[in-house]
């Protein structure tokens, strides 16, 4: 028989050699030097930024785009610079474009951009950084896997990132960008007060006297933004700083809807705006008890992705009557009895202009027979004044396109005058016609969020732009040449959307997220502290306080001393995120934001 040959004896670890050597053919281990660094400029550009004082607009920048940007490099590094194979470069960069692509288009609208098309904060701080970043990570952590199983965790991991965004949904964002996040499932707080039926029924007026109530409306206690004036100032009111718990207690809290509106006040009625579901509502709530009195709603839903939804401006009464601008730009008058429209523009239509990315914010104004609106319109129709029994347009003047600041009735020079400030300009027009006295060139990107405030020696005070400053004009009127020259510019003071009060030759208010004195004389702080966030300010001007709301929702007592910052009281008064100027009626404040409103008694200096 032929000799069988024998199987030559298997030299042990040789199998698991030759099955190595197949399984992974040319695989290398990747390289995570270039990894490692992305993902600490990451974190560095994520969370840094919001620690450093600076002039500069940088840091906010590279707090938004810095983790977008620097994730997308990571994937560049894995096509060219990881050492992965080929064909894991190109199944896993598919997969992970393709997770990123079904992501975005499942998300909640509210991490989307204004239009559903652009890059929202929601995508550029929570979805591209979680997904780009679990990428890097769990390449880092199976860099020396030599198996096709490490591009399997590698990409299962980006795609678990980017998908865990599809669960969350956006409140918008807080004053120090970071996004006011939820559960996608979880009813929001405009969901929850239109599924409220326990709400207080609706107070009838009939029972108040006619005159009584008409003669509130013609002389209101608040009747504007800011109040008469629109400087944020109260006179005839001295608080005590005793407060116990007592001032906690609230004589009425209800929700509402959101909106970034403030209250004004006649007699016992308080007016505001809030988005309802699709219909943007004007509401007239009883001061006493908080209950609607009545409400008049118009088919408007307004988001933007930083302010959340809602109407931004405030009412106005004038000539007892009802003013409002709605966010996508409807004109009203009402009858502030009923809540009846009497007339109705919309100012996509005379200005020709769609809605800027925050809404037409910009309060009404007023004057004798006219209600003034800024409207960005093109050519002459940046700044719209209305009849205001009639609604028509009696005259028009140019203006910035963008502005979150409102019209202004001042008395320079011994001549009223309305003061508009833009993201272009600030303009003195004359009230009767609309002329334009005085064209201030000042011009930013972006827009302008603050009231420009009138200093006693016909001086004016504006902000110079978001995170640019403040600066001090001085105005002249010489036999009808109107001129103005900068007095200071301060570029270390640093407001938002946070207006100052003026007190005794300075000015309160907030640097960035930080309360600050300084010197009207030549722009130079006296002090800073106090963290209220992106809070707002009243002043009462004949005890020298300020009343701050945080945005915290926080109530805060301050002395108004430009030696240093000195807390007198302070309770929490509302929760979620606080933009809205609180208002205060004698010893009763209102405020509200946009979950909630409620009124609070505090106790009144002997």
């Amino acid at each position: 028989m032929p000799e069988m040959k024998q199987p030559e004896a298997e030299q042990p670890g040789e199998s698991n050699t030759d099955e190595a050597e197949t399984s992974a053919g040319k695989l290398q281990p990747l390289r995570i030097w270039p990894p490692v660094l992305l993902l600490i400029g990451m974190l560095v550009t994520r969370f840094l930024p919001q620690l450093i004082e600076t002039d500069s607009r940088l840091p906010i920048m590279a707090t938004i785009f810095g983790p977008l940007l620097l994730g997308g490099l990571i994937l560049l590094w894995w096509l060219f610079a990881s050492r992965a194979s080929v064909k894991e470069k190109l199944i896993g960069a598919a997969i992970v474009i393709a997770a990123a692509a079904a992501t975005v288009a499942s998300l909640d609208p509210t991490m989307m951009g204004p239009d559903s098309t652009m890059l929202g904060p929601g995508i550029m701080l929570i979805t591209a950084p979680m997904g780009f970043g679990l990428f890097g990570i769990s390449a880092v952590l199976v860099s020396r896997w030599l198996s096709l199983k490490r591009t399997v965790i590698i990409v299962l991991c980006s795609v678990l990132g980017f998908g865990f965004s599809t669960l969350l949904r956006s409140n918008g964002m807080w004053g120090d960008f970071n996004l006011d996040l939820a559960w996608r499932w979880v009813p929001s707080a405009e969901d929850r007060m239109l599924a409220d039926d326990s709400r207080q029924p609706r107070i009838d007026l009939q029972k108040r006297s006619n005159s009584e109530l008409e003669q509130s409306l013609l002389d209101p206690e608040w009747p504007a933004f800011r109040g008469s004036q629109r400087d944020g100032s109260l006179s005839g009111v001295s608080l005590s700083p005793d407060w116990d718990d007592t001032v906690k207690t609230p004589l009425w809290k209800i929700p509402v809807g959101p909106g970034w509106s403030s209250f004004v006040v006649a007699g016992d009625l308080l007016f505001t705006q809030e988005q309802r579901g699709e219909s943007e509502a004007i509401v007239c709530y009883d001061a006493n008890s908080g209950g609607e009195v009545w409400i008049q709603e118009i088919t408007s839903r307004f988001y933007d992705p930083l302010g959340g939804p809602g109407p931004r401006a405030t009412p106005t009464l004038g000539e007892g009557q009802l003013f409002v601008i709605g966010a996508n730009g409807h004109v009203l008058r009402l009858d502030p009895k009923t809540g009846s429209i009497v007339w109705k523009q919309d100012l996509r239509e005379v200005a020709e202009r769609e809605p800027p990315g925050w809404g037409f914010s910009s309060s009404p104004l007023v004057v004798d027979s006219l209600v003034v609106v800024h409207a960005g319109g093109k050519a002459e129709k940046g700044l719209l004044a209305f009849d205001t029994e009639t609604g028509e347009v009696k005259w028009s003047a140019p203006a910035g396109d963008h502005s979150y600041s409102s019209p202004t009735l001042m008395t320079i020079a011994g001549q009223k005058v309305i003061a508009m400030l833009t993201n272009k300009e600030l303009n003195l027009l004359n009230p009767i016609d609309g002329k334009v006295l005085l064209n201030y060139k000042n011009e930013i990107e972006g827009y302008r969020a603050l009231q420009p405030q009138q200093l006693e020696d016909d001086s004016i005070l504006i902000a110079s732009g978001m995170g640019k400053g403040i600066q001090k004009i001085h105005v002249t009127n010489t036999n009808g040449q109107w001129e103005a020259e900068q007095v200071w510019d301060s570029p270390r003071l640093k407001p938002d959307f946070n207006d100052y009060v003026v007190y005794q030759g300075h000015a309160y208010g907030f640097d960035s997220t930080i309360f600050v004195c300084f010197d009207l004389k030549d722009g130079k702080r006296k002090w800073k502290g106090g963290r209220y966030g992106k809070g707002q300010v009243l002043l009462l001007s004949d005890s020298g306080q300020l009343l701050v709301i945080s945005e915290q929702g926080d109530v805060v007592l301050l002395k108004a001393d430009p030696n240093g910052h000195t807390e007198l009281a302070k309770f929490h008064a509302i929760e979620g995120k606080t933009w809205n100027h609180p208002v205060l009626i004698g010893d009763q404040l209102f405020v509200r934001n946009s979950e909630e409103a409620a009124s609070f008694r505090l106790p009144l200096a002997k």
